[in-house]
C-alpha cells in the first residue's frame, strides 16, 4: 500500500516495484491524500500510466503497471480494510514533511482516544494522514493479520524514526495498541531522489494526446534510493531495479537532504527574487550559482568524503540545468519554514559549532527571509531564525551574518 499518491511516487516507488525481479508477486493498492480525480483517472486505465523520462534532448516513455488499484483520500472505510488485510505487507507514505509535525499529529489525538471510551472505530474520521494510518493499524492489531512495515518516503533526517515517534504518540492513547506496534510494526527509513516536477494542465494535456493517457508523469533520468530498516511481511527486491540497502542511512540521507534540496531551497528563494521562475533558470544565474556553490562547501564539510561528492555535485548542476525539466520555485517554496528548518538549519548549526561563520548558510535564510517578506529589523530577525533553530537565534555572530546578507535583497522584490 502506498498514502500520498501523486507523480513522486509513480516516479519513484512504484517505478522500483514495477522494475523489480519479482514484480509479478506485487501490486500497489495507492491512497491519495485527497484527489479523487487522479485515482480515477489511473482505475480506468487498469492502474497503469506513461512514465515521460525527460533528458535534456529527448523524451523516452515507458508503461508502469505496479499500482493494481488506486483510491482517493476520503476512501477511509476501504483504507483501513486495506491495511488490516493479511496480503499487505507494506505501507509507504509520501505525505510532505509537514504530515510529520506536532501541530498536524496532535489534531487526531482527541478522537483516537475515544476508543478507549469503547467508541466504534468505523464511526471514526480522523482529519490527518497519520490518524488514518494509526486508526488502520488498530484494525490490523484487532484483525490479527500479522506485522507489518511502514517506509517512510519523506524528505526528512531519520524519517522511519520520525514517523515511529509520531505513530506511537498517536497510539498511546488506544488501548493494547502502543504494546502491538512495538512488537508488529518495523518503521523503515529511507533516502529518496528523482526530481518530478508538477505539471501544468497545458502540459498534461498534450501528454495526454501524445500517449493517450490521463494520468502521465514526466521524470528526469535520474534515481535512487537507499533504505534502512526490516520488512517482517517481506518486500519486492526492489535492489534488483537499483534501491541500495544499508544499515546506516544517515550519511546518505544528509547528502541528499543538504546538497539536492539544500540547493532547492535555496534557489526557491534567491531564485525568485533574482525574477526566475523554474530551477534551471536560477542556476544558469551566476549569482545563484555562486550562492549554491557556497553552500555546498559549507555543507560538504560535515560529509564523509566516501559518499562521492564531487561527482554527486556535478550531477546535481547537470539535473538543474535540465531546462525540459520544468521545476517551478514556486512549488518547492511551499512548507518554506519547514524546509529551511530540515535542510539548512542542520548545515549551519553544525558549522558555528566548528567555530566557522556559516556565511553560506546564512545567505541562504536571508533569501528565505527577504523571499517570504521578513521584516528587516534586528529583534524581528533575531526571532524568525529562533523560530527554526533556538540555538541559532540566540548566536549574536550568526544573526549579525544573516542581517549582513540580508541587506542586498532590501531593493528586490518578487515578481
Amino acid at each position: 500500500m502506498h498514502l500520498g499518491l501523486g507523480a513522486f511516487h509513480r516516479s519513484h516507488q512504484a517505478w522500483y516495484t514495477a522494475r523489480a525481479s519479482d514484480a509479478e508477486q506485487w501490486g500497489i493498492a495507492a491512497y491519495s491524500g485527497r484527489s479523487v480525480a487522479l485515482a480515477e483517472a489511473l482505475n480506468a486505465q487498469g492502474g497503469r500510466y506513461t512514465l515521460v523520462v525527460r533528458s535534456a534532448d529527448a523524451d523516452r516513455s515507458e508503461v508502469i503497471g505496479s499500482i493494481a488499484r488506486a483510491h482517493g483520500g476520503s476512501e477511509l472505510t476501504r483504507f483501513v480494510a486495506d491495511v488490516a488485510a493479511p496480503t499487505t505487507s507494506i505501507l509507504s507514505l509520501t505525505i510532505t514533511e509537514a504530515a510529520y509535525s506536532p501541530r498536524e499529529t496532535d489534531a487526531d489525538v482527541p478522537l483516537l482516544r475515544t476508543l478507549a471510551d469503547g467508541a466504534d472505530p468505523s464511526t471514526l474520521q480522523p482529519s490527518t494522514a497519520l490518524g488514518r494510518v494509526v486508526l488502520a493499524l488498530d484494525a490490523r492489531r484487532r484483525s490479527g493479520s500479522g506485522p507489518l512495515a511502514l517506509v517512510s518516503c519523506d524528505n526528512l533526517p531519520d524519517n522511519g524514526g520520525m514517523l515511529r515517534a509520531a505513530v506511537r504518540s498517536l497510539a498511546g492513547g488506544v488501548p493494547g495498541l502502543m504494546d502491538w506496534v512495538k512488537q508488529s510494526v518495523s518503521f523503515v527509513s529511507s533516502s529518496v531522489d528523482r526530481i518530478t516536477p508538477r505539471l501544468s494542465s497545458d502540459e498534461t494535456a498534450e501528454l495526454a494526446v501524445r500517449y493517450s493517457d490521463r494520468a502521465p508523469v514526466v521524470t528526469e533520468p535520474f534515481s535512487d534510493w537507499v533504505i534502512e530498516g526490516d520488512f517482517p511481511a517481506g518486500r519486492p527486491r526492489w535492489e534488483t531495479a537499483g534501491a541500495r540497502f544499508t544499515d546506516d542511512l544517515e550519511p546518505w540521507e544528509a547528502r541528499k537532504l543538504w546538497l539536492l534540496n539544500g540547493a532547492h531551497t535555496l534557489l526557491a528563494s534567491l531564485g525568485r527574487l533574482r525574477g526566475h521562475s523554474t530551477v534551471s533558470e536560477s542556476i544558469a544565474d551566476a549569482e545563484c550559482l555562486r550562492a549554491v556553490e557556497a553552500y555546498w562547501e559549507e555543507a560538504c564539510g560535515h560529509l564523509p568524503a566516501t559518499l562521492e561528492l564531487r561527482e554527486y555535485r556535478a550531477a546535481l548542476l547537470g539535473r538543474f540545468r535540465n531546462p525540459r525539466i520544468r521545476h517551478l520555485l514556486e512549488q518547492i517554496a511551499l512548507d518554506s519554514d519547514t524546509k529551511v528548518r530540515v535542510r539548512i538549519v542542520p548545515v549551519a548549526e553544525r558549522e558555528r559549532r566548528a567555530a566557522r561563520p556559516g556565511s553560506a548558510c546564512a545567505q541562504v535564510i536571508a533569501a528565505w527571509m527577504a523571499a517570504e517578506h521578513q521584516s528587516l529589523d534586528r529583534e524581528s530577525v533575531a526571532g524568525t531564525i529562533a523560530g527554526i533553530s533556538s540555538v541559532l537565534g540566540g548566536d549574536d555572530v550568526f544573526v549579525d551574518a544573516v542581517i549582513d546578507a540580508l541587506v542586498p535583497f532590501e531593493s528586490l522584490t518578487l515578481r
